[in-house]
């Protein structure tokens, strides 16, 4: 007989297709009532595998009162309660280091696609307008400083990519790591010493809203904003009203506070280049994460140690 678990939403395809193929798998968003479907299995399930967007509720896990395991398939686990599960003796794992040299590769084709206005080159040629003359000059990347709010995985790989470019770099985080970089402990002092400010940091209470109004003026109207983390990292009226009236200069952005509806306003502004929050959406990143949720589901049905988890 087939173990059993709870797909709270669709995940990668095959990784999906692994799942139902391996194990009784209940879909949760399949259900008309989710409450009740939850209710219906609540004596039979211990395991659990959500997508990072969908994550899981305080009151959904105590409506499984054998829960013993939520498989977030993300890095991030914001949108999981971890408290919660810790609370209630709920392991949840993620899937780090995978997706890391991806997303660090959004990161920098989102700092140069910005700072050298490749999407609104690409709209200049399209149109026509190239016809009528050239498209004004770009900023250089050369001789700028690239700021990273959160220095962990990803963000030392944005960095060894950015020194490449030329680029200086500094940092803020919880702590100093010693990386050889400048270390700026308040997110202000980072912005006044950089002309590019890329966010990595997790999202969740403990950075939300970091990058701050005061932020975003401090960086001025010939800044630039990256964000490849969470848009709750950012204020993001104050991030849109610069943007709109030229006291930021530009902004490459993946991520949203509310996904996937984007502010209206910075769907009209050339010096803004957006993204669908894909910054592991390739086949081999969504692969090798879709790994890590199966070796997690499977270990915990061997009743081995899980190998990433996060609590």
């Amino acid at each position: 007989m087939k173990s059993e678990l709870i797909l709270m939403a669709p995940i990668y395809a095959a990784t999906q297709q692994h799942l139902e193929a391996h194990y009784l798998v209940h879909c949760l968003w399949q259900a008309s009532d989710q409450a009740a479907k939850l209710a219906e299995l609540a004596d039979r399930i211990d395991t659990v595998v959500t997508p990072g967007g969908r994550g899981m509720k305080a009151a959904e896990m105590r409506a499984l009162p054998k829960l013993k395991v939520i498989a977030c398939f993300a890095v991030g686990v914001d949108a999981v309660d971890v408290a919660a599960a810790t609370e209630l003796g709920i392991k949840v794992t993620n899937t780090p280091d995978v997706l890391t040299e991806d997303v660090a590769d959004l990161a920098l084709a989102l700092i140069l696609a910005t700072v050298r206005r490749v999407a609104a080159g690409d709209r200049f040629v399209r149109s026509g307008d190239w016809l009528k003359g050239a498209l004004p000059l770009t900023q250089s990347m050369r001789g700028k400083t690239l700021g990273i709010i959160g220095m962990g995985r990803i963000g030392q790989a944005i960095a060894q990519r950015a020194e490449a470019f030329g680029l200086r770099i500094a940092y803020q985080g919880p702590r100093d790591k010693h990386l050889g970089y400048a270390y700026h402990a308040d997110p202000v002092d980072l912005a006044k010493a950089c002309d590019i400010l890329v966010a990595a940091c997790p999202g969740g209470d403990a950075t939300r809203g970091i990058v701050s109004k005061a932020v975003i003026e401090t960086l001025g109207p010939e800044g630039v904003f990256v964000n490849i983390a969470r848009g709750s990292v950012v204020d993001e009226p104050a991030l849109v009203d610069a943007l709109v009236h030229g006291r930021l200069g530009g902004a490459g952005l993946d991520v949203f506070v509310d996904e996937p509806r984007v502010p209206e306003a910075l769907l009209m502004l050339d010096q803004v280049v957006l993204q669908p929050h894909v910054g592991s959406a390739s086949h081999a990143t969504r692969t090798a994460m879709g790994q890590l949720v199966l070796d997690n589901v499977a270990a915990w049905f061997a009743k081995q140690p899980l190998p990433t988890a996060v609590n």
